[in-house]
């Protein structure tokens, strides 16, 4: 059940405030030489140092201002939640980028409802993702439309246009860190990059899947994502009226997001399953 619009609006206030701590920690204290603390899944799967950072005053501002909710995050640390609500955050989106000094990397934050840990099990509410070296802040409340801050402090509201046909767009993806499921998705690319205009890969899903409700990707699609990657993210693009589904009538999930406007995406979402069902 959705929280009453007024938590709605504190909820958004709050995911907004904190994205931009977080974001402006990670671009004023990121280190010349910048750690890498442990690896994840695989050795080219990397935590940094910023990371455990980022995520820690996360989780300290958003127990000062919301204690009772839950906390879940991509690094070490979490908490059950005492609310109906619970913070799913990813400190820093696109690591490697981060590594890298590219200037594609964002802090997400959503407030949830239902149980992040379950696929399909719950849904955003409220979120902000923002890309601290540009200065775009994506924010989002449930029915309250989805809105773009630039660094000069403007304010756009987004709404997806009419999208071209498949042939015609340009979509968003990307890899995971794993070798199997690289291959697995090379093998998708090769059946998806004929039916459209160009791939591109940014690195971060979360900017990514914005750019969807931003116009700049016309479609995306990627496998292996975790409820942090894409739930601010995903209200962003839902309030600018797109879509953002697995495959099927799927939730999205860690097998498949699809996301684009409504036409669009289902034309994609065909592709992909297809090129699943192809491969497998």
């Amino acid at each position: 059940m959705l929280p009453p619009g007024e938590e709605l609006e504190e909820l958004e206030r709050v995911a907004v405030a904190v994205a931009g701590e977080a974001g402006r920690l990670i671009v004023d204290e990121r280190p010349r030489d910048l750690g890498v603390s442990k690896t994840k899944s695989t050795a080219t799967d990397i935590v940094t140092v910023m990371d455990q950072r980022a995520q820690d005053l996360l989780r300290a501002r958003l127990g000062e201002l919301r204690p009772q909710d839950g906390f879940l995050g991509e690094e070490e640390g979490g908490a059950a939640a005492r609310s109906d609500v619970t913070w799913v955050v990813d400190p820093i989106d696109g690591t490697v980028n981060y590594l890298y000094a590219l200037p594609a990397y964002a802090v997400s934050v959503a407030a949830v409802v239902g149980n992040p840990a379950t696929p399909g099990a719950w849904q955003p509410v409220a979120g902000a993702v923002v890309n601290p070296v540009t200065g775009q802040l994506f924010h989002a409340r449930a029915g309250g439309g989805a809105w773009l801050r630039t660094g000069e402090g403007e304010e756009e509201r987004l709404a997806v246009g009419a999208p071209p046909v498949l042939a015609q767009a340009l979509a968003g993806t990307g890899f995971g860190y794993d070798p199997e499921r690289r291959r697995e998705q090379a093998r998708v690319l090769v059946e998806v990059l004929p039916r459209v205009r160009d791939i591109r890969r940014l690195g971060s899903a979360a900017l990514d899947i914005c750019a969807v409700a931003h116009g700049t990707l016309d479609c995306y699609y990627e496998q292996g994502l975790n409820a942090w990657d894409m739930a601010a993210a995903w209200l962003v693009l839902t309030e600018a009226g797109g879509v953002f589904t697995g495959l099927g009538d799927a939730p999205p999930t860690p097998d498949m997001v699809v996301a684009g406007a409504p036409a669009l995406h289902g034309e994609l979402e065909r592709v992909v399953r297809e090129a699943r069902a192809a491969r497998s």
